[in-house]
């Protein structure tokens, strides 16, 4: 996307006809096919067409990845770069991710249903920065020199710990990517990205403007395909040192049982649901805090995530009528994802709110005249998205 950025729906609508999907894995600084040839299909959330079949990967390919950032992690071409030359690299990424915000904006507006005015001015900014954060730790983190008596001198010194791997969901897809490439490859870490299989697209493309901004192949792979295919390989793996995960409590289970099953590699979870809210007895005004929570557990909702909410009993007396208003729907509207300024990317059909309808997001639907990769339909309808029983709790 050279063109200047887009700023009407339509011009998105365009960019999205003519945008390059990779869908095939980035393994060893090249794009590749999964070895046994097998594909899983991606479609757009807010249309529900087919964007690409993307490669599933295998053992096999998991395999060949391992191996190449094991060779990439002990012959030393990114742990043993000076701090000054890695920092440099990383800083040159965040800026190429920067230069390729739209571009990065649209792909995950369209794999995630996620309005393009929030991927664009929030998640593709917020990535670049973490980065870059985590670029400019690598020269100013010092080790330690322990106390000692006389005679003795003893030294405390951070290292690289391997092969990582970081497994990572569909919701803020590029942000929670930052917050697991930039501390592992600051550290000198060869790390292999499995982004989840509802948002494959940014991810491929940030991996390889890394290699475009120095950062060796096997330092950095990107593996595509499902969790109980590829993220169970690399849980499995025995030449995998340690494995970042977001998720689920239930698959955050599974991998400490990979763990326990291969190597006892190094596990770092961050599992459960979201929203968690407290309504105080001394709460000054119930309006702003009903608002506030709705809005908080709206904007990036999935249906099997709710919000959890603890009240005192006169809160949840006089905060139901409140609750209840917001919860069904009459401030919350469909969205378009491609429309610059919506900062609601609900789908009209979804019949509970999402991102950009993610709650039917892997439900096909037959092709009509639209573009096959536009978010969202134009004129779609205000529905109410929730029942009211769904919130007993307010």
């Amino acid at each position: 996307m050279d063109a200047p950025s887009p700023n009407t729906a339509i011009a998105w609508h365009r960019a999205a006809d003519t945008i390059e999907l990779r869908r095939h894995a980035l393994i060893d600084g090249t794009f590749s096919a999964a070895q046994d040839g097998a594909t899983f299909k991606r479609y757009n959330p807010a249309t529900g067409q087919l964007l690409a079949e993307v490669a599933e990967c295998g053992e096999a390919d998991v395999d060949r990845a391992v191996a190449a950032a094991r060779r990439t992690f002990e012959d030393g071409t990114w742990r043993r770069l000076a701090p000054a030359d890695r920092k440099a690299v990383m800083l040159r990424w965040a800026d190429l991710i920067r230069e390729h915000s739209d571009e990065l904006a649209l792909l995950e507006s369209l794999e995630a249903g996620k309005p393009i005015t929030d991927t664009r001015s929030a998640d593709i900014p917020a990535c670049a920065a973490t980065l870059a954060w985590y670029a400019e730790c690598i020269d100013k983190l010092y080790d330690e020199v322990a106390p000692t008596p006389p005679g003795s001198h003893v030294t405390i010194t951070r290292e690289p710990i391997g092969v990582v791997g970081a497994v990572i969901p569909w919701n803020y897809a590029s942000i929670i990517l930052s917050w697991k490439l930039g501390p592992a490859l600051a550290a000198g870490n060869s790390v292999i990205l499995k982004p989840a299989e509802q948002s494959p697209f940014a991810a491929l493309r940030i991996g390889e403007l890394a290699l475009e901004a120095g950062v060796p192949a096997g330092a950095l792979q990107v593996l595509t395909g499902t969790g109980p295919t590829t993220g169970r390989a690399i849980g499995l793996h025995e030449d995998v040192n340690a494995v970042a995960f977001t998720g689920s409590a239930p698959v955050g289970k599974l991998f400490l049982s990979y763990a326990a099953q291969s190597n006892m590699k190094r596990i770092a979870l961050e599992c459960g649901g979201k929203s968690p809210q407290i309504v105080s007895r001394d709460c000054g005004d119930l309006d702003a805090a009903a608002d506030a929570i709705a809005y908080g557990d709206l904007v990036q909702r999935r249906p099997d995530l709710p919000c959890r909410l603890a009240a005192d009993r006169r809160s949840r007396r006089e905060g139901r009528p409140r609750g209840a208003h917001l919860c069904l729907g009459t401030q919350f509207h469909p969205g378009r994802p491609a429309r610059p300024g919506d900062d609601d990317g609900l789908d009209d059909r979804a019949g509970s709110p999402g991102v950009g309808g993610t709650a039917g997001r892997d439900r096909p639907r037959e092709r009509g005249t639209d573009s096959r990769r536009r978010p969202s339909r134009a004129g779609a309808r205000p529905r109410r998205v929730l029942r009211a029983d769904r919130w007993s709790t307010v």
